[in-house]
Formats: C-alpha cells, sequence, structure tokens
C-alpha cells in the first residue's frame, strides 16, 4: 500500500493591522489558497497516469533525478500494471517510499558524492536494457545538480567550483545547463544513448521558463543541439573563471548525443503555465480579474518587480468595473549575488517590490517557489502587505540596506511572513500573483 504525501496548508502569516475594504488578512488568504491550487494542479499524483505508455514486452526500467522524481515514481508504481525496477535520485528530503523503485537522495543545487553515485548507478542500469526493454525516464528540475557524472578528464571538484560560479553569476538557467551539459557523462542525451535499442520515454515535470526539455535537469535524454564552444561563451559571458581541465574538455568535439537505435518518446506532463491556470480559473470563480502574464517571465529579481508595480499601477488606472483583480505571473527570476545575507529570488522579488509600491493601499503579494525551497533556504517564499514597510520600520529592519545585502530572508523572517511549505515534491519553477484591491 502508498502512502500519499499531502501538500502541507500553508502557515498564516501575522495579520496586519492596515485596514481594507475586505480585510487584510481575508486577501493574504486567498493568495495562499491560490498558491495551494496551482500546486495541486501539477501534483504528479494528479497529472501523471494519462502519459504512462503500455507495458512492454520485457522489462521496465524507472530511472530519474529531480526534485519531483520521488513524487513522479511514486505515481508511476500507483498506476502501473506489471514490475517495474529501478532507481530514481531527488533531492534530501524530498523522497517517497515506493516498493519497487528505489529512492536515493542527494545535494542541491551544489553536487556531492551522492549524486555521483546515483549517476554511475543509472548508467549501469540503463546499458542493461534490451530491444524488447521499456525505459521510462523521470525528469524534473534540480536534475542537473542532483545526477552529477563528470566527463573525462573532469573531477566532482571542478563540477562543483563551475556550479558555484553560476549560482552566484545571476545566470539563467538555460545557460547554466549549457555549460552543465558539455561537463557531464550522462546529460545532454547520453543517458538514452546508453539504452541502446529499448524504448525509452521520458516524462518531464519542468521548470525552465519555455518548457524545453533539453533545459530541464540538462536533458538526460534528449539530444543536445549545442556546443562546447557555446558552454565557453556562457562562462566567458559570466566571467567565470575555468579551469585548464575544464577547458581542455570544451575545446574537444561534442560527444554524440542521443542514440538513433530504439524508440524515443518526450512528453511534458507539467507546467507552470498548467499551475498558472488553475489559479486563474479559482480566482475568476472568486469574482477576481485576473491578467495572467503567463509562465515564462524571466529577468532579474528586481527589475521583474520594478515592471510589475508599473502593471499594477497601470492596471488601478484603467479599472473601470471596480471589481478586485489579480496578477498572475510565473517563470524563473535570477539574482545577481553581491552580498552576504540569506535570500531566494522569491524574497527578494518582493522586497523590491514592496520598496517599489511603497505601502500602496490594497495591493498584496505572495511569490513562491513551487518546489517548496526559495533558493537554498527553508522557506517557499513569502507575502507583502500594504503595511510591510511601516511594520518593518518599527522593527528597526532596514529594507533598503536588507536588499542591497540580498538579505530578502531577514526581512520577511523579522515580519513572520515567511510562508514554510516544507517540500512539496512538484516543480514548475515560481509563482506570483498579486491581489489588487479597486
Amino acid at each position: 500500500m502508498h502512502t500519499q504525501t499531502p501538500h502541507r496548508d500553508l502557515p498564516r502569516t501575522r495579520p496586519s493591522t492596515e485596514a481594507d475594504g475586505n480585510g487584510t488578512e481575508p486577501n493574504l488568504q486567498t493568495l495562499r489558497k491560490l498558491f495551494n491550487v496551482a500546486l495541486a494542479a501539477v501534483d504528479p499524483l494528479q497529472c501523471m497516469a494519462p502519459y504512462l505508455p503500455p507495458p512492454p514486452k520485457g522489462r521496465t526500467i524507472v530511472l530519474g533525478a529531480g526534485k519531483a522524481s520521488a513524487r513522479m515514481a511514486l505515481a508511476v508504481e500507483a498506476a502501473w500494471k506489471g514490475p517495474l525496477s529501478g532507481l530514481v535520485v531527488t533531492r534530501y528530503g524530498h523522497g517517497e517510499v515506493c516498493s519497487q523503485i528505489q529512492i536515493v537522495e542527494a545535494a542541491h543545487p551544489v553536487p556531492d558524492s551522492a549524486g555521483e553515485a546515483a549517476a554511475k548507478r543509472m548508467l549501469a542500469l540503463a546499458k542493461t536494457a534490451g530491444p524488447d526493454d521499456l525505459v521510462l525516464v523521470l525528469v524534473s528540475g534540480g536534475g542537473s545538480s542532483l545526477i552529477t557524472l563528470p566527463a573525462p578528464g573532469l573531477t566532482m571538484d571542478d563540477l562543483r567550483g563551475i556550479n558555484k560560479a553560476l549560482l552566484r553569476s545571476g545566470a539563467a538557467i538555460v545557460d547554466m545547463n549549457v555549460v552543465r551539459r558539455h561537463l557531464s557523462s550522462i546529460k545532454g542525451g547520453r543517458l538514452a544513448n546508453a539504452c541502446g535499442a529499448a524504448t525509452v520515454v521520458t516524462l518531464v515535470v519542468s521548470d525552465v521558463p519555455g518548457d524545453d526539455p533539453a533545459v530541464v535537469a540538462s536533458g538526460p535524454t534528449i539530444a543536445d543541439h549545442t556546443t562546447p564552444a557555446d558552454a565557453l561563451g556562457v562562462l566567458q559571458r559570466y566571467g567565470i573563471p575555468i579551469s585548464a581541465a575544464v577547458r581542455a574538455v570544451l575545446e574537444q568535439p561534442a560527444l554524440e548525443a542521443a542514440a538513433v537505435a530504439g524508440e524515443r518518446q518526450v512528453h511534458v506532463i507539467a507546467t507552470a503555465q498548467l499551475a498558472l491556470r488553475a489559479a486563474e480559473v479559482h480566482a475568476q470563480q472568486l469574482g477576481l480579474q485576473v491578467v495572467n502574464l503567463g509562465g515564462a517571465i524571466e529577468g532579474e529579481s528586481r527589475e521583474v518587480a520594478r515592471a510589475q508595480a508599473s502593471m499594477v499601477r497601470e492596471i488601478r488606472a484603467s479599472h473601470k468595473a471596480r471589481k478586485p483583480s489579480l496578477l498572475l505571473s510565473g517563470g524563473e527570476t535570477t539574482v545577481t549575488v553581491r552580498g552576504n545575507g540569506r535570500g531566494g529570488r522569491n524574497a527578494e522579488f518582493l522586497l523590491a517590490l514592496a520598496l517599489e509600491l511603497q505601502g500602496e493601499a490594497g495591493v498584496y503579494a505572495l511569490a513562491c517557489d513551487t518546489d517548496g525551497i526559495d533558493g537554498v533556504e527553508d522557506n517557499a517564499g513569502g507575502v507583502i502587505a500594504p503595511d510591510s514597510l511601516r511594520r518593518a520600520s518599527g522593527l528597526g529592519l532596514d529594507p533598503v540596506a536588507l536588499l542591497a545585502n540580498n538579505d530578502a530572508y531577514a526581512f520577511f523572517l523579522g515580519l513572520q511572513d515567511l510562508i514554510t511549505t516544507g517540500p512539496t515534491r512538484t516543480n514548475v519553477n515560481d509563482f506570483r500573483a498579486i491581489f489588487i484591491s479597486p
């Protein structure tokens, strides 16, 4: 019997003291409810079954990596008719209890030896697959760190150093994964290549803007159409120093990607847009007018906050029906780290948004990462209300200085306005919702 781990309800934030026609707490509760609705829509237990292929003549081997991969494995076991075997690696604390598929945990976002060992085992399992076998590959965001296997000539220390530098650089995930693919022995289609003539079906929970499966977890089963020169260009563009060993690998011709033998299928089963659409429908049922910007928003968190503050004012200026509105968006913003505080891109977005709005009446916002982890912190994100800056001042918090130090976590911790869900076991990137009273 399988035990389901439901998404934990979001905790209450500290009530605001600002008077409002609808009351502050109901507006924040609405935002938290919308986040829960969005999470439910992209729970693998709810959305995976229609994409499962028929059982093969031979064995079914399940391989996977990512923050949602253990939940995906649980969904496979719940729906599959017939025997299974395999190995899935997820982030520490994001596991599930499965009876046939082994779940292992490893480090994210900086890889460790557990992820390296899991990657080696996956390649070994893939190489056992024959022409009558099915290799079902479960991929989600975070997989790039969780299955890290250095290309020949490189060490784990080489990859860890590059990974840390990329994370601090403000590089977009698409650029980061170009580099990761070309320094790996398993990414960029190489896992599929190891499967030989077996049928390979890849199911993807996408955490990248545009939902390109070659980018999610650096595409272990997707042929790589970038080049080592592209990877060198990324490293140069972000000013990341590289060792002689890394340079030597990137100056070699690209390895072959996915093999042509065998059947290859790829299905993206959950996206940011699916989560946003579920929230949009629920908001409309509540009588809100919804502006959905889609799930592909990118850019520096502070710049996105500035742009969305302008949109809030435009919505209010053009408001004719005098009904509450909701501004929804997803995607992945970035933070170029210049300070030494505790941050997270969603917390940074919210703090920058609060400074842009300057306590504008009737505006409330929530920003959270759908995997439950904002950056490397223990929260998913947070919320702001019209009185956030005033309350912060009363606590002696300097929002401008905290933002400059990339220390938005301290701001929301002081206000007791962090949102902590724990691991959600899904991952379609950021969810942002701004409630706008007329």
